[in-house]
């Protein structure tokens, strides 16, 4: 995540009834902007009316990152009030996504962080490459915290226990993990993780399409069921002295000194 706030872009192709998005902003990791995560809504509008499709895949450029969180030079002055604004805000997004009518897969080759992971969450499938990473490691970092939704998505990908060790420990969870636990679908060398891809979506595209929709729609439901409320944690974290320090610190690429206020 880059000091130096660059807009990004996301963009949108379709081949053969398979869409995939791309987010693009290497040289920050693909942390996204405002306008990335407004981009994202209007693809998702796009995708939902498209009856064609079969398929869509979601990546991040360059090779290092999926997603590396949302840029942190936008979170500079937030009021608890504000940290409840933003959750809704990339929720109505990720929700999008979770939501589409067809099979999704995230593509990850390196990082997956913080609201990036949360994104690649709510896809269906998730393929990615031996040095991928996954982690929310805010705890270390920042001083915020998740929405019950986006905790909901990490406890049904990873478990608690290893929900927990992202979130209290900071600690990274690797590919050869995240396959053992099922959060990932296959692992995949990067010269080869394309070609997996196409066999995946080429199947999932000779599949009944609303039998598909069914179950995915059925799972999201019951992940989502009854969710707690959140705003006091969301208002607490935000709003907090410490927030600000965390961010920041995290742009000197400095350690923050917490105060627990």
């Amino acid at each position: 995540m880059s000091s130096e706030l660059t807009e990004g872009k996301v963009h949108y192709t379709v081949q053969d009834g398979i869409g995939a998005i791309v987010f693009d902003r290497p040289q920050a990791r693909n942390a996204m902007t405002w306008g990335m995560y407004d981009a994202l809504g209007a693809i998702c509008d796009r995708i939902a009316a498209d009856t064609t499709l079969r398929a869509v895949t979601l990546r991040g450029a360059g090779g290092a990152a999926f997603i590396a969180g949302t840029d942190i030079e936008q979170f500079r002055g937030f009021s608890g009030d504000d940290g409840l604004a933003y959750e809704a805000r990339i929720e109505a997004r990720i929700s999008q996504v979770e939501k589409l009518p067809v099979p999704t897969i995230a593509i990850i080759d390196g990082w997956a962080v913080g609201g990036g992971l949360a994104l690649a969450a709510a896809c269906d499938f998730r393929i990615a490459t031996p040095g991928a990473k996954f982690s929310i490691p805010i705890a270390r970092t920042l001083g915020n915290c998740l929405s019950s939704t986006n905790m909901a998505r990490l406890i049904a990908g990873f478990g608690v226990g290893r929900a927990k060790r992202m979130l209290m420990l900071a600690e990274a969870i690797n590919a050869a993990e995240a396959l053992a636990c099922g959060f990932l679908l296959e692992v995949a060398e990067a010269d080869a993780i394309d070609a997996r891809v196409a066999a995946r979506c080429a199947s999932l595209a000779s599949h009944a399409p609303k039998t598909m929709y069914a179950a995915k729609e059925c799972a999201r439901r019951l992940v989502a069921n009854n969710l707690p409320g959140d705003e006091d944690l969301i208002r607490d974290c935000y709003g907090s002295r410490d927030f600000q320090i965390g961010i920041e610190a995290f742009l000197a690429k400095q350690k923050p000194a917490w105060t627990g206020t």
